[in-house]
């Protein structure tokens, strides 16, 4: 019976020994990103015996990472620092290429532009650079290495869409047709000019006019619209233009009582097609046009497209969009930043550097886009601190210590029993 009584006592301090093992481990992360709190569970152990007696088994432990639980969110001034508010992880990959789940997100560049964390996991992502990427949702197939590299040759952007939208003034004096711009007249209402990019990034200005036709056979006014090449324009500007004929056209047709545009030639959905010189076909978006009893009023002249130029910056989305900014305002897509999940991240292989790797138990690796259904999203210029409270994991060490301090007396005790036994055997 002494045999038992010890027996299940040592195994008692076994298991004090792993709770404060858990415990060490935790304070000392506990400044860890990322770190997930490690919890040590109590299994009771049972010595079947015959009826009458009791025989001790003892206890068993298993010790859990709290994978799942969510940790603050502090913001940094790094904006490749990054951190997941809610489900996923980050799929990072080592320097042999195996991949690798993670919450720590204190990623910078390295001397090649890859982005890694303190631990050495590079981030990895869908390049977009050819197109929307086509990720598998149960694999890490596509992902590379995301690579910030700045020192990339500047690249221009054609121009391919535009939206133009003005106020027409219907108290203006209507020209007669002979005498507009598509005539090769060079009266015209009024002017407005766009500054558009061809394929080389190299800028091509636009000058577009609006002439009052007057009303139709049916009552509703009319206006022409003539885009003309600003290069063509003849000595000084302006019409004519050398080809006359203009780069498009288009004869608008407005409401006589709300003055909302109804229709035009040339225009397919409320877009004009203007094939840019040295460029792309630019679909310039007018429906927004009105004629009202009101000045000539521009409220949208945009175009997409800029000429050569390096990032000074770069952001990243909620939904881990990386992009590159430009001086100019532009952005450029540059890849997508996934999360991963699996169905009991709490059973993920713990492995250096604050990383996890997938076994039978954690279930098979899902990969989705951050903000999607069942994923959380990223927060940029932000880490996720360690899970780790202190005064609690200090509390549980008293209670670790003391347990440990019973275990042994018990063992004392049971050695004394023993001693006893020997003594009367003799």
């Amino acid at each position: 019976m002494s045999g038992n009584i010890m027996n299940a006592a040592v195994m008692g301090m076994n298991a004090q020994t792993s709770w404060l093992a858990s415990i060490s481990q935790n304070i000392a992360n506990s400044s860890t990103t990322g770190y997930k709190d490690a919890e040590t569970q109590f299994t009771s152990l049972v010595d079947q015996s015959g009826a009458g007696n009791y025989s001790a088994g003892g206890v068993a432990t298993n010790t859990v990472s709290m994978n799942s639980l969510q940790g603050s969110v502090v913001g940094t001034a790094t904006t490749t620092d990054l951190a997941v508010q809610g489900n996923g992880f980050f799929v990072v990959s080592d320097s042999a290429g195996d991949t690798f789940l993670t919450r720590d997100g204190s990623f910078v560049p390295d001397s090649s532009g890859n982005l890694v964390n303190a631990a050495g996991y590079y981030l990895m992502g869908y390049s977009t650079a050819a197109g929307a990427a086509s990720p598998s949702a149960n694999s890490t197939t596509g992902l590379v290495k995301v690579n910030v590299d700045q020192n990339s040759p500047p690249l221009p952007t054609a121009t391919t869409s535009g939206v133009f939208s003005a106020n027409l003034p219907s108290t203006a004096a209507v020209v007669p047709t002979a005498s507009a711009p598509a005539a090769g007249g060079t009266t015209y209402t009024e002017k407005t000019s766009l500054v558009t990019y061809d394929d080389l990034g190299a800028p091509v200005t636009l000058d577009v006019y609006m002439t009052n036709l007057g009303n139709n056979a049916a009552g509703d006014p009319q206006w022409e619209v003539d885009v003309y090449n600003s290069a063509d324009a003849a000595a000084g500007g302006g019409l004519p233009y050398t080809p006359a004929t203009p780069m498009a056209t288009s004869t608008l047709v407005f409401s006589p009582t709300t003055g909302t545009l109804t229709g035009g030639s040339n225009l397919t959905n409320g877009d004009l097609s203007i094939a840019i010189p040295n460029g792309q076909t630019m679909s310039l978006d007018m429906s927004g046009m009105t004629q009202v009893a009101s000045a000539y009023a521009v409220s949208t002249a945009t175009t997409n497209g800029n000429a050569p130029e390096t990032p000074t910056g770069l952001s990243i989305s909620a939904n881990g969009t990386l992009s590159y900014t430009y001086a100019s305002g532009a952005t450029t897509a540059a890849y997508d930043i996934p999360l991963a999940n699996v169905a009991s991240p709490d059973s993920l292989t713990s492995v250096n550097g604050t990383v996890f790797s997938t076994n039978v138990n954690s279930g098979q690796i899902q990969v989705g886009t951050a903000g999607t259904a069942g994923f959380g999203s990223i927060e940029s210029s932000s880490l996720e601190s360690s899970t780790v409270d202190l005064a609690t994991e200090l509390t549980a060490m008293i209670q670790a210590q003391s347990s440990y301090e019973a275990n042994s007396k018990v063992f004392q005790t049971g050695a004394n029993l023993l001693d006893i036994l020997n003594k009367i055997q003799a």
